[in-house]
């Protein structure tokens, strides 16, 4: 039978690691739910940047189209070329935090104009 262990030099020892491993670890959670939400708002801007690429090489507005996928304060930038439509989708992710940086994704999508019916 084993017998219990005199509290020694190891007693508070758990409250110690938990308190040098808790920030480490809010810190890990943090960066993790940061990155999650700049994936998400990423693929927001490709989606946003090829629906706006394909409606404007059908000729309608582009920039409408991107503006109703995207997330929300997103830049829309559409170039139109005489064979392309580029659009160019930027989103800013806010840290989880008001005071940190900001960090922005990019979305770009180009289409070939579709030739125009009759004539």
């Amino acid at each position: 039978m084993i017998g219990r262990r005199p509290p020694g030099r190891d007693r508070g020892s758990f409250t110690a690691e938990l308190a040098a491993g808790l920030p480490a670890l809010m810190l890990l959670l943090l960066a993790g739910l940061t990155a999650v939400a700049a994936v998400t708002a990423k693929g927001q801007c490709v989606d946003a940047a090829r629906e706006g690429a394909l409606a404007g090489a059908r000729g309608e507005g582009a920039a409408a189209a991107a503006g109703r996928v995207a997330p929300p304060r997103a830049e829309i930038d559409v170039a139109a070329g005489t064979e392309t439509v580029t659009v160019v989708v930027r989103a800013p992710v806010r840290l989880l935090g008001a005071h940190l940086p900001a960090v922005t994704v990019e979305g770009r999508a180009v289409a070939a104009r579709e030739p125009e019916a009759g004539g």
